[in-house]
């Protein structure tokens, strides 16, 4: 059993954003900070490692955005 929560918790774990509403008329810094995201549509979805980095981006634009953990396979 421990051995089986050890390898659980090892597996890096994935963020999947997906952008929910449009960037028309949002500030210049939130429209680039999705785009780097690599969401450029309402409904564009993608998916991102969990790290501070990510999580920043998430932060800043969250109202935008759907979020929901992951973990890789």
């Amino acid at each position: 059993m421990a051995k089986a929560e050890k390898a659980k918790a090892e597996k890096a774990k994935n963020l999947r954003i997906k952008l929910v509403k449009s960037l028309n008329g949002r500030n210049d810094k939130h429209i680039e900070t999705a785009n780097s995201l690599g969401l450029r549509r309402i409904g564009s979805e993608t998916l991102q490692p969990d790290n501070p980095q990510t999580r920043g981006k998430i932060a800043q634009i969250g109202y935008l955005l759907r979020v929901t953990e992951e973990e890789e396979v």
